[in-house]
């Protein structure tokens, strides 16, 4: 069985509140009785959990987490970099989701009320906005990642979405591709919006325009995808490129022209938004603008290490760069 502080108090002959200062270093607690109760730690092997050492200093040693699900494809990849860093720092992570709706957001308040946790990172699950906006100013430091273009008022970590499609624009027009469909995101999310602008930007810069007729909303499912392609196929249209705005519908336009015997990339080039690791494994491998999720993880949760230790939460969102990631379906020239 694990051995308590009440074993160690008891066999020191001394509180548990006496053996909790030693083993956080105060001051208020004489040589001789310091010592006894090391020797006693010592002799019975007691470990005392990081939480209640960091609770003793003021501190959880815990960062919470908000996530509207577990599901998302590229979640893991920035659940690696916040976990990452945080054990580094011997920081453990609380993970909250809303799957249950107002029950499972209940819960989470009630552990925030409980100060289970010293910061919270979030990827803002549906209608939550206000609620964590509140617990910032309320003195939760909270950073943001991917804001999905909703810019809180509180720190952030973002990625250029608007750059990202212009790349996507420019290497499709590059590759001789003129007549070019876009499967978008849920519009009501920002960063489809910015995804959506930038690639009209970049066609506009070559004195090109997005035809209307060849921009259909997507899901950022493969389904989704799937349902979109049918659509543009079925309008009679002619493309010869489709940008989609994450990769998992980038695979339901794979699906779908495969379906109807468009070769890809011989008929149609296809592009993508996010390299999660599907894409290098789709049939063809899935050319597809990379979001840097590792890292951003890494730096939502050491902006809120820093902060921790002692510096201010940044005003600006930190915003880090995608890149391109040329592969079978969009190959270059």
């Amino acid at each position: 069985m694990r051995v308590t502080i009440a074993e160690v108090a008891l066999r020191a002959q001394v509180s548990k509140a006496t053996v909790s200062r030693v083993l956080n270093g105060k001051p208020d607690v004489d040589v001789s009785t310091a010592e006894r109760v090391r020797h006693v730690i010592d002799e019975i092997g007691y470990v005392p959990s990081a939480r209640a050492v960091g609770l003793a200093r003021g501190r959880a040693r815990t960062v919470g987490m908000l996530a509207p699900s577990l599901t998302w494809p590229w979640m893991g990849e920035v659940l690696q970099g916040i976990v990452d860093t945080l054990e580094a720092e011997g920081y453990g992570l609380l993970l909250y989701t809303v799957n249950r709706g107002p029950d499972s957001l209940s819960q989470f308040a009630s552990h925030v009320s409980a100060n289970a946790f010293d910061g919270l990172l979030v990827i803002e699950p549906p209608d939550t906005l206000n609620y964590i906006a509140t617990l910032y100013a309320q003195g939760l430091p909270v950073v943001m990642i991917d804001d999905r273009g909703s810019h809180p008022q509180f720190p952030s970590v973002a990625t250029t979405n608007r750059e990202g499609a212009q790349g996507a624009a420019r290497h499709l027009l590059a590759a001789g591709r003129t007549k070019l469909a876009v499967v978008t995101g849920p519009m009501q999310f920002g960063c489809t919006r910015e995804r959506l602008d930038g690639f009209r930007d970049a066609l506009a810069a070559a004195g090109l325009s997005v035809d209307p007729r060849l921009v259909v909303d997507g899901d950022f499912t493969t389904d989704g995808g799937t349902v979109a392609t049918e659509k543009l196929l079925s309008a009679g249209i002619p493309f010869d490129g489709v940008f989609a705005h994450n990769d998992l519908s980038a695979m339901g336009v794979l699906r779908a022209l495969r379906k109807a015997g468009r070769d890809v990339p011989g008929d149609v080039s296809v592009v993508g938004f996010d390299d999660v690791p599907i894409a290098s494994h789709a049939e063809p491998s899935l050319t597809t603008v990379r979001q840097p999720l590792q890292e951003m993880g890494v730096a939502a949760a050491r902006m809120l290490l820093s902060h921790f230790g002692g510096e201010a939460l940044p005003e600006k969102p930190l915003v880090l760069p995608t890149s391109l990631v040329v592969r079978q379906s969009a190959p270059q020239n």
